[in-house]
């Protein structure tokens, strides 16, 4: 499905600095914010969709991880699937989400919840770089160079190596990248929910410890705890006006043949064709920012900018809160509100939501009215292996 017509009833969504949560705990907070904010009880529902990445390796949940969690949560006999997509799970909850609301007489929840944080680095690194297949996981750490990559990742090492071609291709300089930084600390910094909640400079984040190649420690995203859900319907329900809809969900899948951010260039392009609008009619957008230079390959990706202008534009503060053109991650993105990766991809949709109904308190974009939210998750041979796009438009049906 790439058009529809679903209507956002509710949403919900944990503090993403704190580490003191379980996924039970997260799971019920996040359903049941969203439920009360739809105004619906539990067994009202006719379907759950949870997304999550790492319970199997991390929290002894290998299965049944909806079930398990959500077995106090007043649903009875409302059935729940549990969507494994590695950082995409969230937006692939929401895409199924969509599809099963449009022709459903009772609204479907999607919720994404991940905990990450469990004292074993190293388990937290292996369940994040599960999202590879196993023969290229285990070449890319023979190939690795401690030197160039000391904090051990080999997705951060990716990272590095699309952040070296923007500075040779595209002329970005390190302190473009570290501006995308400053602004997601700055956005999350205005978002009571995000993971990190100070501000930072370009000095700063420069000088901030290695991880991989030219990428420092506050130009990454880091291990996050974290739910959110959206509570959606078709047009068989009745739903306020008010109510932000989702006009567009967009799907594709990488299996080696393009480089990462041709299939994002692909989807876009998918997207733009199938819904009739393109990157000048949003107002804002929430895109996967694993690191702060990724987001200026992304929005040239995505259509945003020519080649080699999202790093001058970015410096220029021209996608921040206080410039009056598009905005780029009012929630801090995943370097500022946090990566739970089963929950990012609906955490981005949950902040479109608050946008448009104006709920979004000191980071409130004035006049939000279309938003879009870009999710990807795996690495397939260099290729995306998922990504999730939604268009968030306000009301009325």
């Amino acid at each position: 499905m790439t058009t529809t017509d679903v209507a956002i009833l509710g949403t919900g969504m944990t503090d993403m600095s704190r580490r003191d949560l379980s996924p039970e705990a997260m799971a019920y907070q996040a359903t049941h914010e969203a439920l009360a904010d739809a105004g619906l009880a539990p067994n009202e529902l006719g379907l759950v969709i949870v997304g999550n990445a790492t319970a199997g390796r991390l929290n002894d949940q290998a299965c049944v991880r909806g079930q398990s969690w959500l077995r106090k949560a007043g649903l009875h006999d409302v059935p729940i699937i549990n969507v494994e997509n590695s950082c995409a799970g969230g937006s692939s909850a929401l895409h199924l989400a969509t599809m099963v609301a449009a022709t459903s007489d009772r609204p479907i929840l999607a919720l994404g919840v991940e905990k990450m944080w469990t004292g074993n680095r190293a388990e937290t690194m292996a369940g994040i770089e599960d999202g590879l297949p196993a023969d290229y996981r285990h070449d890319l750490h023979d190939r690795r160079h401690a030197d160039e990559n000391p904090a051990g990742s080999i997705l951060m090492g990716l990272n590095n190596d699309w952040a070296q071609r923007l500075m040779a291709d595209r002329g970005v300089t390190a302190r473009q990248m570290a501006a995308a930084a400053v602004k997601a600390f700055d956005h999350a910094a205005r978002n009571p929910l995000a993971q990190r909640q100070r501000t930072t400079s370009v000095e700063e984040v420069l000088a901030s410890p290695q991880v991989a190649g030219v990428l420092t420690r506050l130009m990454c995203s880091s291990f996050t705890d974290g739910a959110a859900a959206i509570v959606v319907s078709g047009r068989a329900i009745s739903a306020p006006a008010s109510a932000p809809r989702i006009i567009g969900s967009v799907a594709r899948s990488g299996n080696g043949l393009l480089d990462y951010h041709d299939r994002l260039s692909q989807a876009a392009g998918a997207a733009w064709e199938a819904w009739g609008i393109g990157p000048d009619d949003f107002d804002l957008v929430e895109l996967h920012d694993a690191t702060a230079p990724e987001e200026i390959y992304a929005l040239e990706s995505l259509g945003f900018f020519e080649l080699g202008q999202a790093g001058p534009a970015t410096e220029a503060g021209h996608t921040g809160m206080d410039s009056p053109g598009l905005v780029v991650n009012s929630s801090g993105g995943l370097v500022g509100r946090g990566h739970p990766l089963g929950a990012t991809g609906l955490a981005q949709v949950v902040e479109l939501a608050a946008q448009i109904r104006g709920r979004a308190g000191a980071r409130q974009v004035s006049g939000a009215r279309l938003g879009l939210a870009v999710n990807t998750g795996g690495i397939i041979e260099g290729d995306a292996g998922f990504v999730g796009v939604h268009a968030v438009r306000a009301g009325s049906r």
